[in-house]
């Protein structure tokens, strides 16, 4: 009667421990919100530039051809390339959890037990030949297979196989995003080094119209109708603009170098139309909405294939704290004698077992990768609101600077061809003696000044263009 209680109470004891070992602790959870605006506009056509291929968009031949060869030798792609691979094998790795493992196993040895242990006491006169009984040192031979398995009840390792394959989609909208981001920097820079030959050469013709005003400036000195002031302060225009000419002829290396460095090569001149730049016009974008960036953003779908592994993960920390069944089987032959060894059924050995084994006392450390595990998929929560927003954020700036730019464009085309009008006027009025030569020599610079930033405008214009093209998710597919 006794050991009965003791036995119902040792019952209850472990039932009670093991519900203990099987609870796991709160953590508060939170839903991502993937509500955006209606449009980015008054507008809701849903057609959609993104979705346009890069070959289509960009129509600069030699454009295309750097970022053909950019697609195939940049460092960094291929290193994302290679991080698809390890993603890859990673989706085997967890795969080949989930099914038993098979080995071999092949020994021999030799076994000598003390006479005073509890084997060396036992009965020694078995015969191992006839007339002899066990020697002193035992030979043993064996070989056989062993197999092992985890039952997956609680999806621990199906769901570690599914993190797996969404960290595999993940990177590869990694790569896909490194695309679109390459694709943009070349146009960007392609764009930047056409402005630049042509703010060079703006820049020459406004050396040679100085050196003509200097000239002009001389021969009225000699006429004693300016002083020397006047001839020094027109040669130091033409000072300064030919100093002008070496800044930009160093910023047309690096823009150059930039490029063969995103292409993976060394330094060489890049093949581009000088004269293109003045013909370029910057093509309509359609928005679309913004829901569409869901689908066409490669951050954003890697962000979300990050939080779907995060919310796996959970899920698998949560199966630590529950018993795992494990199942060990093996079959062979083992002998003291190679010429006994394949004699069936007196060799041969086997064995199935199974285990179910959990977690009892001190699980600090599963409780610690539990709430680690929480935290992860929290900020991938975070992470991919904030991509979200991110992305509208950029389209919305994009498009908003495209209006602006072209308006800045209009006026600032006028200006220029004020200036430059105003330049021959004021040669014509000093000639008259009805200016000075300050403002002949304004009127140069003022002209200069405005045709370099007509440029820059224009560079400006095409960027945006590329950007709002990236920020929609264009150039990966």
């Amino acid at each position: 009667m006794f050991k009965q209680k003791i036995y119902k109470i040792l019952g209850l004891a472990i039932i009670v421990a093991t519900y203990n070992a099987c609870k796991v602790p709160d953590f508060a959870q939170r839903n991502e919100h993937k509500n955006t605006p209606a449009s980015f506009n008054t507008s809701v056509d849903s057609t959609n530039t993104g979705a346009v291929q890069w070959r289509s968009f960009f129509t600069d031949p030699n454009l295309v051809n750097l970022i053909d060869t950019a697609l195939k030798n940049n460092q960094e792609l291929n290193i994302t390339l290679q991080e698809i691979e390890v993603a890859k094998n990673e989706i085997k790795a967890k795969k080949g959890e989930l099914l038993p493992t098979v080995g071999y196993r092949v020994g021999a040895g030799l076994d000598k037990v003390g006479r005073y242990t509890s084997s060396g006491a036992g009965d020694a006169s078995t015969e191992i030949t006839p007339g002899k009984g066990v020697p002193e040192v035992l030979p043993d031979y064996a070989f056989g297979l062993q197999a092992n398995w985890e039952a997956d009840i609680w999806h621990k390792l199906r769901n570690s196989k599914k993190a797996a394959v969404d960290r595999y989609l993940s990177s590869v909208e990694g790569k896909n995003f490194v695309i679109t981001n390459l694709i943009a920097e070349i146009a960007n820079t392609y764009y930047e080094l056409l402005a630049q030959d042509n703010q060079l050469e703006i820049v020459k013709q406004n050396i040679a119209l100085q050196s003509n005003a200097l000239e002009l400036m001389k021969i009225q000195k000699q006429a004693t109708r300016v002083t020397e002031l006047a001839v020094r302060k027109f040669e130091a225009e033409v000072l300064s603009s030919k100093s002008l000419e070496f800044d930009i002829q160093q910023d047309i290396t690096e823009s150059e170098n930039k490029i063969n460095y995103l292409l993976g090569r060394f330094p060489q001149p890049i093949v581009r139309d000088r004269n293109a730049f003045s013909l370029l016009v910057p093509p309509a974008i359609q928005a679309g909405l913004p829901a569409q960036l869901l689908a066409n953003r490669p951050d954003i779908k890697q962000a979300e294939y990050d939080l779907e592994a995060a919310k796996l993960d959970v899920k698998v920390a949560k199966a630590q704290f529950y018993p795992s069944l494990g199942i060990s089987a093996s079959i062979g032959y083992q002998a003291f004698n190679p010429s006994y060894l394949l004699r069936t059924p007196e060799s041969l050995i086997y064995s199935l077992a199974g285990d179910l084994a959990g977690p009892l006392i001190n699980r600090n450390a599963i409780k610690a990768e539990y709430l680690t595990a929480n935290a992860k998929q929290l900020q991938a929560v975070f992470n991919y609101e904030k991509t979200i927003l991110n992305g509208y954020i950029e389209v919305a700036n994009q498009i908003s600077n495209i209006s602006n730019l072209q308006k800045s464009y209009d006026l600032k085309s006028k200006q220029v061809v004020a200036l430059t009008q105003s330049i021959e006027i004021s040669n014509d009025l000093f000639r008259a003696a009805r200016a000075d030569y300050f403002e002949v020599l304004m009127t140069q610079r003022d002209a200069l000044q405005s045709k370099l930033e007509l440029i820059e405008t224009k560079k400006q214009q095409l960027n945006a263009v590329v950007n709002i093209y990236h920020a929609l998710g264009g150039g990966w597919n």
